[in-house]
């Protein structure tokens, strides 16, 4: 096979055709994996969900909007009917690397159950403890209506992790919008 001339039509023709075998297999990659990935996230949410409320037969799951606009959901555990657990799905963009998503659950009366599905980007060793029980022990079995989602420095009533205050605030930040939505799915 002859050598193509280097002239501007035949390198535009030839950067279409590779261009265009590379869409169509990132097309087919895409397909291939998008329903392994959204299964792998359900069954992420799924298990934090277990991990922050007591068990449960079944769930119902609700979206709530929260002050600043945007919507969480609520997963609600159900046992005989009655609920045994709220989980919900929360998040807060004052952290240290951005954004922080995580799962709070709240027993019927208020109390806070547990944390899981923690999803940062926060500095490995400092930001980071925000998920070791070290640190979350200290909400768990607290009532946020009395218990002041802040860290000491701002007055409140919670041990920042050390060399990450900015994290610890986040991290309260997230609890408080979860709290309100939880407020808001109880008042129903």
């Amino acid at each position: 096979m002859a050598k193509l001339a280097s002239t501007l039509p035949n390198m535009v023709l030839s950067l279409s055709l590779i261009a265009m075998f590379m869409a169509g297999s990132l097309g087919f990659v895409y397909l291939k994996t998008k329903d392994p990935i959204a299964e792998a996230e359900r069954m992420k949410k799924e298990d934090a969900v277990k991990a922050v409320i007591p068990p449960f037969e079944s769930t119902e799951s609700l979206r709530l909007p929260s002050e600043d606009g945007d919507s969480l959901t609520i997963t609600i555990g159900m046992t005989g009917g009655q609920p045994v657990g709220y989980a919900v799905e929360t998040w807060s963009d004052k952290g240290f690397s951005g954004m922080i998503r995580f799962v709070v659950g709240f027993l019927p009366d208020g109390k806070i159950s547990g944390f899981g599905g923690f999803i940062h980007k926060e500095t490995p060793g400092l930001g980071t403890k925000m998920s070791d029980p070290k640190f979350n022990e200290q909400f768990v079995n607290k009532d946020p209506a009395t218990f002041t989602l802040k860290v000491r420095k701002d007055g409140g009533d919670v041990d920042a992790i050390t060399a990450a205050t900015i994290t610890s605030r986040a991290f309260c930040d997230g609890v408080e919008k979860a709290y309100s939505s939880y407020k808001k799915a109880t008042e129903k």
